[in-house]
């Protein structure tokens, strides 16, 4: 772990040094709230930058596969994370037809997320939600009953904002993902950085995954 890794000074004070800490990552809707910043992440700095504000017990990451493909074009991140302290939660994309005939892939891990976040609830004091998914509002409220903080992780400044206003209230803190992006962004070069392969979009871009 990087000791020299830092977050903005108005995201650090929200930590208690020896809180326990949990990342729950939803993949997907982190990715696209990225994207419509303009940044891709560097996880590696991700993990380590949040790592040195407490306790840091585990780092979650939720992300849907397309099966029977010769070549998965998330499968590097998700091997890389495997390999570099996240913990992963996949499951197979399911494809359907909408009611206008068009194929559409479905990929939605709220409820893995939902049911680990409940379990880890006991062994940690503060939790890092990675999405603006508003279908979280009623999780979260359920673990600060237990006395666990949660800070979600999503921008208001993209076009449209991508977190839900009513999980933004029900948080404990908000930060805003774009403040992050100094601390956090991947840092382009020839080769593949430390911080692994950022994750690319599945399937046809029209044909986006349910988030």
């Amino acid at each position: 772990m990087d000791r020299n890794a830092t977050l903005p000074k108005d995201v650090s004070k929200l930590f208690y040094k020896e809180e326990r800490l949990a990342l729950f990552i939803d993949g997907a809707n982190l990715y696209a709230a990225a994207r419509s910043l303009g940044f891709d992440i560097d996880y590696k700095r991700l993990r380590d930058g949040f790592a040195v504000e407490g306790r840091l017990m585990r780092a979650f990451y939720y992300t849907a596969l397309v099966e029977d493909q010769e070549y998965s074009p998330i499968r590097p991140l998700v091997d890389w994370l495997d390999y570099n302290g996240y913990t992963m939660v996949t499951k197979p994309t399911k494809e359907f037809t909408d009611a206008s005939g068009r194929r559409k892939i479905k990929g939605n891990m709220d409820i893995e997320l939902a049911i680990d976040v409940m379990e880890m609830a006991e062994h940690v004091d503060h939790i890092l939600l990675f999405s603006g998914d508003g279908d979280f509002r009623r999780l979260v409220e359920a673990v600060q009953r237990r006395g666990v903080r949660v800070s979600v992780v999503s921008t208001v400044k993209s076009q449209p904002p991508m977190v839900a206003d009513e999980l933004r209230r029900q948080a404990d803190n908000f930060i805003e993902l774009q403040d992050l992006a100094p601390f956090i962004a991947r840092i382009h070069h020839h080769r593949d950085p430390v911080g692994g392969p950022s994750e690319p979009h599945q399937g046809n871009p029209n044909d986006p995954f349910e988030l």
